[in-house]
């Protein structure tokens, strides 16, 4: 096998000295990583619009250089490592970053050296865990976001962390369970850009305490601040729960996490208090089956590196003996595999994601971003969503449905439909459902169980007969002068309902 030993090591050399005790577990975790990597970047080799490969035919994917890559089918919508080895013109490779070394496309250099680091952070992150009890449920909302380990469900770069070292992964990571002490950077405020009410608590006389994630203060603002409160991680990483039931607090972090630098940017604080506002007149429209956490406040310093937004906990609307769950995280439990609560499920995304893209606004309603309340006995009842900074609004559809216009500018307002269409059914069908049905046949048939029955909207046309729109995540990071998204079309989950 060819094998790319280079992450690998660095990591079990760092964890020797930081956490001895991890090591045997560590190496012992590293072929389940790498199959786990492999698989994600086998689906995206089997479906993306890359380049350099000219064809497709059945098992073996013809390159634009003659060569030959073979591997098993592929299910866009799986889950599960079920990719343990490729063949590049008859070769062996069960090492996703020594595979792209080898492919020898342009950029591949720098994504071959993330999968290096996404297998071995992956590895990291497993080998800390405790004992999986799929029944015993957690009582807050952080401890449900600290039972996804493995990161995004198809991303190649799904636990990719460069630029940190392993004691800062396992001090950091939401998978490892730390409380962050968080770091207070004061700045005058009238120096800074404030949208909402920023919290009292938060101030001292004319100057902001603005939080910041102390990886950032330690290496990207280079200044300690004071010392802040503790709070648990979050799947985001960089956003947190303060301790005692506290908000929830999303720090700029300008490192490169799966795909995209985590700063804030100047434009999504001045935005963040309209688009808040807009969405709880949006709640009111979805005859309860949505809330909206509400941003409390949001400030920078004028740069994208110091800025913080503070939001609501989602747990705020969970009722009585009610849980609110990341969607990212039913995969930890043993809901998803009954097909009716799998049914239940989608339709009550569907109707709420359909419904708001109908009147105008399309969620990126993935795994992080969706939540859902649900009932004692684990009835999916409402939904919550979070993180407003990318949603998109169409003037024109709100105008048509009576619905007032807020004033949005940038990059939030758009009347495009296929715009439109793939920022929701991309999160949302391609993200958050596929994530928890693990599969194209269970996706398939939850799918067909439930399209029958919503109102037939041209958004649901589209869903059923279309290909199913999903970012080319593998495409982009091999693209870094191509700004923005770049899109790949999945078959239509339906047809794997069988």
């Amino acid at each position: 096998m060819h094998r790319s030993p280079t992450a690998e090591a660095e990591v079990a050399q760092e964890l020797a000295e930081a956490r001895p005790d991890l090591v045997s577990r560590y190496a012992a975790e590293l072929p389940g990583a790498r199959a786990a990597v492999l698989t994600r970047l086998w689906r995206a080799l089997a479906y993306e619009p890359l380049p350099w490969i000219t064809g497709r035919d059945g098992l073996t994917l013809r390159l634009k250089d003659g060569r030959r890559l073979e591997g098993p089918a592929a299910d866009p919508y799986a889950t599960a490592a079920y990719v343990s080895v490729v063949r590049l013109d008859g070769t062996a490779y069960d090492d996703p970053a020594r595979l792209m070394t080898d492919l020898g496309v342009p950029h591949g250099t720098g994504l071959a050296a993330e999968l290096g680091h996404s297998v071995a952070s992956l590895a990291l992150s497993r080998a800390g865990q405790p004992a999986a009890d799929p029944d015993a449920w957690p009582a807050t909302d952080w401890e449900w976001e600290q039972r996804v380990v493995d990161g995004h469900p198809f991303h190649p770069n799904c636990r990719s962390r460069p630029g940190f070292s392993v004691p800062e992964q396992l001090a950091y990571g939401p998978e490892h369970r730390p409380l962050v002490g968080l770091r207070l950077m004061p700045v005058r405020a009238d120096e800074c850009l404030v949208t909402g009410d920023w919290p009292a608590g938060m101030r001292d006389g004319a100057r902001l305490l603005i939080p910041v994630h102390p990886w950032q203060a330690a290496h990207v603002l280079k200044r300690a601040g004071d010392a802040g409160p503790a709070a648990h991680p979050l799947m985001s990483l960089r956003t947190l729960a303060l301790t005692g039931e506290g908000p929830h607090v999303k720090t700029a972090l300008s490192a490169r996490l799966t795909s995209s630098v985590r700063d804030i940017s100047v434009y999504s604080i001045g935005m963040s208090a309209t688009l808040s506002a807009f969405a709880e007149s949006l709640a009111a429209r979805t005859d309860g089956l949505l809330h909206f956490t509400r941003t409390l406040g949001a400030a920078t310093a004028d740069s994208p590196d110091l800025a913080a937004v503070v939001r609501e906990s989602p747990q705020v609307y969970a009722g009585s003996g009610e849980r609110v769950v990341p969607v990212a995280a039913l995969a930890t439990t043993d809901l998803p595999s009954s097909a009716s609560w799998l049914a239940d499920f989608t339709r009550l995304a569907l109707t709420v994601g359909l419904r708001l893209l109908d009147l105008g606004v399309a969620l990126e309603a993935h795994g992080q971003n969706l939540l859902v309340v649900l009932s004692a006995t684990g009835a999916p009842l409402r939904l919550v969503y979070r993180d407003l900074a990318d949603i998109r609004v169409s003037p024109a559809r709100l105008a048509r449905h009576g619905v007032p216009v807020p004033e949005l500018s940038g990059r939030v307002v758009t009347d495009d439909e296929t715009a439109l269409r793939r920022k929701l059914f991309g999160a949302l069908v391609g993200g958050a459902l596929a994530g928890t049905a693990g599969s194209g046949a269970a996706l398939g048939r939850a799918l067909e169980t439930v399209v029958r029955d919503l109102p037939a909207t041209p958004d649901l046309v589209a869903l059923r007969e279309n290909p199913l729109p999903t970012k080319a995540l593998t495409l982009m990071r091999l693209s870094p002068g191509t700004p923005g998204d770049q899109w790949a079309q999945l078959p239509n989950p339906a047809r794997f309902g069988g």
